[in-house]
């Protein structure tokens, strides 16, 4: 039988036939809480590295919550609408309610290690989700199961496939009223094979446990009161005296699971065939434990990823989060990819060039860590004394160690880069999606410049996605980030964690520039600078691309000739003139978007340094840019209402006012869900217009799907409203 390997591999529990009722506590006492010094330190084929993904509000911090109880590292369960999670412990996530950045805890279950990071469900704190899933090995997403695939599990989910990890779902919220178990959206929406193991035993307030289609067991919680933990729940198999059309439901699904699947459940989740799919209700303490036991059976050790490095035994980890401790200084969190992590050692930066000397290591619980000695390979661990160390660095245990993978990669065929980072040797970052938004800040007083400066540096440092720069005209200091909540929160931890009152600017969109046409030009540089002589002549094209959408880049070729006449020297200087030509546009200074770049030609006299190369072809990309002309193009959002339906006609009258065009209505149950496409600078304030034109009766979401050209009037408009002629 073909369930036979997987079993033996996964399911130890499921060997023995259980005749009878058996009551199982997953767990320790109450008032037998581990030590997390206590954590098993397995084998690597018993480490999991997994991340909790979920649209807002589908419950992925109660989940991890629960799991934090059950394994016997929490001694309460914490709640969400009181404050008193593990996983979220900022000040503003708890007044909200929502999850703002990623935390990592750690604990074991069954001889397991999990190495676990809940991330937010937010769309303005999407690159959490996205450097969190560059270091993990696995993920669980969370439906909730009144409403299935949502805009934000759209999103989450394709940053998962970007890189290839398997997962698991997980149908949560199976007691609430609409609750809805079927598999249908993730099939359609998520184009996925999804794999069902379980059936609920009722759903909405009659929901009370699982059916393991696998083992044919019934799981049953029957909660004696909501005060009831779920500790213990009952485990029986089925027989001919339980009910005819649940035997009947049953049989079929485990037929339909036997007749798809032609290997164990584990191959084709690793292989990314299936998504095994589990309900439950976290909330009401139901279907946790199994959660937990797919996450240890199904899901891949960090040995069964294939990384492709070439360090061997040496130390390889990357640098993923970094948050900023008042006593402590910086903190970075480290996945480990090879060798051991040791505390009071130098280690290398690649990024950087430099080396550093780690003071502490770190086993990461939400806010509260405990210090070890060591880590081995697999683990996620949190370091102290990094203090130059950013986001997407590459650690190894030293230059010589980085200098030995190059070598192995070169003699095994590595393609060779620049600086030696060569496959394998440096990896891969984290990709930081563009900001939206911006706006100016400043500070009470002068005097308090300085510190708002080194606030903005800290915060920069801890949160890519937010970008600080100084407006060349006004002298002003802007931010720029992913949305209103965004810099709203920025703004409130600037307060609170600094000390500093700061004055925010109106908000304003931050939109993009293309050209309008092809256009071919030259430039030519001669300037002296201490005695020496630099001459530069550069010729070059621009054309624009077909493509606009979100996050388009920009592209630099050379002709064939020129190809082999640079040194490596030269044509870096030559792309760092080009890039940076794109950052500013020559209509209102925003980037460049949509254009390709072509280098016809460039001569120097003997002498001539890269920067005056750069700096020539900095001008004669702006030349380029005025005689091709320009427009503007405004950030599109996929906006999604849900809204009971005698609310929808005021939702769709105020959609239109905002230049919002209708793509879809569905039904949901009894509410309808709208989804509109809506330029970004219309969506200002509108949680507030929502919430009043529907009597608080609606939730929304927004995704940043493209950009488009404005149209004249628009553009006109903007512009003068910039000139001060409006």
């Amino acid at each position: 039988m073909i369930w036979g390997r997987f079993l033996s591999a996964g399911l130890q529990s499921c060997r023995c036939r259980v005749r009878c009722p058996v009551q199982r506590h997953y767990s320790f006492l109450p008032d037998d809480v581990k030590s997390l010094r206590a954590v098993v330190n397995p084998d690597v084929s018993k480490i999991r590295n997994i991340g909790i993904m979920a649209h807002i509000d589908a419950g992925k911090t109660t989940t991890t919550e629960r799991m934090l109880y059950y394994s016997g590292y929490t001694r309460a369960l914490g709640d969400v609408d009181d404050g008193d999670t593990v996983t979220d412990f900022m000040a503003q996530e708890r007044e909200r309610g929502i999850t703002i950045q990623s935390a990592a805890v750690t604990f074991d279950w069954k001889n397991h290690r999990i190495n676990l990071i809940d991330t937010p469900g937010h769309v303005d704190f999407t690159l959490e989700v996205e450097r969190a899933l560059r270091v993990l090995d696995g993920a669980v997403a969370v439906f909730d199961a009144s409403a299935g695939v949502e805009a934000q599990t759209l999103t989450v989910w394709r940053q998962a496939e970007k890189h290839h990890i398997p997962c698991v779902c997980f149908l949560n919220k199976m007691d609430k009223p609409t609750a809805n178990f079927s598999i249908e959206s993730i099939k359609q929406k998520l184009k996925a094979n999804p794999v069902l193991l379980q059936i609920p035993v009722g759903s909405g307030k009659s929901f009370t446990g699982v059916v393991d289609l696998l083992t044919n067991q019934k799981l049953i919680w029957k909660l004696k009161s909501q005060r009831d933990d779920g500790r213990g729940f009952e485990v029986k198999s089925l027989g001919p005296a339980d009910d005819p059309e649940l035997l009947q439901v049953v049989g079929e699904a485990r037929t339909a699971l036997i007749e798809q699947l032609q290997e164990a459940v584990r191959r084709v989740t690793l292989a990314r065939k299936g998504v095994p799919v589990l309900c439950g209700s976290s909330l009401r303490n139901k279907g946790v434990q199994p959660l937990l036991d797919a996450i240890t059976a199904y899901l891949p050790a960090p040995s069964e990823r294939h990384h492709d490095l070439w360090y061997k035994d040496d130390l390889c980890a990357l640098a993923f989060k970094v948050l900023h401790d008042k006593q402590r200084g910086p903190l970075v969190f480290l996945r480990i990819y090879s060798g051991t992590l040791k505390s009071q050692t130098a280690v290398h930066n690649i990024n950087r060039n430099n080396t550093e000397r780690m003071s502490r290591l770190l086993v990461p619980f939400a806010d509260q860590h405990v210090e070890i000695p060591s880590m081995p390979a697999g683990n996620i661990a949190l370091t102290v004394g990094l203090k130059q160390t950013v986001t997407g660095d590459t650690i190894v245990s030293s230059k010589a160690a980085a200098a030995a993978a190059a070598r192995r990669a070169r003699s095994d065929g590595g393609t060779g880069k620049k600086r030696g980072e060569e496959a394998g040797v440096v990896l891969s970052g984290v990709e930081v999606p563009d900001p939206v938004f911006f706006c100016t800040i400043e500070p009470p007083t002068m005097a308090k410049q300085a510190d708002l400066e080194n606030a903005l540096t800290c915060l920069q440092r801890e949160d890519p996605s937010l970008k600080v720069r100084v407006d060349p005209d006004s002298g002003q200091t802007v931010l720029c980030g992913m949305g209103e909540l965004h810099i709203e929160i920025i703004h409130d931890r600037i307060r609170r964690e600094y000390g500093i009152e700061t004055h925010l600017g109106p908000l304003q969109v931050a939109y993009r520039e293309t050209i309008l046409q092809e256009a071919r030009t030259s430039d030519t540089l001669d300037r002296t600078v201490g005695g020496r002589r630099h001459v530069v002549t550069v010729e070059l094209s621009v054309r624009p691309e077909v493509a606009t959408s979100a996050g388009a880049s920009c592209d630099v070729a050379f002709t064939d000739e020129l190809q082999g006449q640079l040194s490596p020297d030269m044509r870096e200087a030559v792309e760092n003139g080009v890039q940076s030509s794109y950052l500013q546009g020559p209509l209102l200074g925003y980037p460049i978007q949509g254009v390709s770049t072509l280098i016809q030609s460039v001569s120097t006299e003997a002498g001539t340094s890269p920067a005056m190369v750069s700096a020539c072809v900095s001008r004669c990309m702006l030349k380029a840019f005025r005689l091709a002309g320009g427009k503007l193009l405004e950030p599109l959002m996929s906006l999604e209402v849900t809204v009971s339906e005698d609310r929808l006609s005021a939702v769709l009258a105020d959609l239109a006012q905002r230049r919002g065009t209708v793509r879809d209505i569905q039904s949901r149950h009894d509410d309808k869900v709208l989804l509109a496409t809506v330029p970004l600078a219309e969506m200002m304030g509108y949680s507030t217009v929502l919430r009043t034109v529907t009597s608080g009766n609606a939730t929304f979401s927004l995704e940043l799907d493209t950009y488009e050209a404005m149209n004249p009037q628009e553009q006109s408009s903007l512009l003068k409203r910039r000139a001060g002629l409006l």
